[in-house]
């Protein structure tokens, strides 16, 4: 039976019954429950991506390789980054190369570069040079061609000898390959040939035996690595 009372103001109030519920402790062999927090994200601004991260850490920091006192590179930097040792080794040769050839700091030597992307030129250990002296290497070798077609009919040995003379005086595509040559200490990866190609690599070397397919791949540039 409901039991009624009377409050302070006079009112009858009928009191309701409460009902208590029975609470069960957690058992002390039931691990705690948590709740999985998410996985907290990298900051893009403040996190290189992962494709640049693997490749900051497989290579070494590169450089565009500058101009010279008596050349100058007309290609982006960005065209002619490589690891320091290529870098250095190409502008030595360029520094010696100019000069000897006639060039000087009032009319520098123009060199255009290039980086491919396979091989070792994914690590910056390569590059192309694609024209020097105002003309693109695919020129300098076209009329290399020529006049040793030219010498080779020559009616006397002479004669002969007096036409590639010429010819070698004139070419700077082709005695640039010789100066590159001359440097060695170039690259040769293990079952690979010496990593100079161009032009004149069934001529003159260094892998005279270079397949049809490279040297074709080569007729407009001279790569170089190391």
């Amino acid at each position: 039976m409901n039991q009624v009372i009377r409050t302070q103001d006079g009112r009858l109030v009928q009191l309701r019954p409460v009902r208590l519920y029975r609470v069960t402790p957690p058992s002390p062999q039931a691990p705690a429950q948590m709740t999985p927090q998410p996985a907290a994200r990298p900051n893009p601004s403040s996190q290189p991506a992962p494709a640049a991260a693997e490749q900051t850490r497989r290579h070494p920091a590169l450089q565009p390789i500058p101009s010279g006192q008596a050349y100058r590179v007309t290609s982006p930097p960005e065209h002619s980054l490589a690891t320091a040792p290529l870098a250095s080794a190409l502008q030595q040769v360029f520094e010696k190369f100019a000069p000897a050839n006639g060039f000087s700091a009032e009319q520098p030597l123009s060199v255009s570069l290039r980086r491919g992307t396979l091989g070792l030129h994914r690590a910056g250990r390569a590059v192309d040079i694609y024209a020097i002296g105002e003309k693109g290497l695919r020129q300098w070798g076209t009329e290399w061609n020529s006049a040793m077609r030219q010498a080779a009919t020559a009616p006397t040995p002479q004669e002969r000898a007096r036409l590639v003379a010429e010819e070698q005086a004139r070419n700077p595509g082709y005695n640039l390959y010789k100066a590159l040559q001359a440097h060695v200490g170039w690259a040769q990866p293990s079952s690979y040939p010496v990593q100079l190609f161009g032009p004149w690599t069934r001529g003159e070397g260094p892998h005279k035996a270079i397949s049809d397919q490279l040297l074709s791949l080569h007729r407009d540039h001279i790569h170089v690595a190391k």
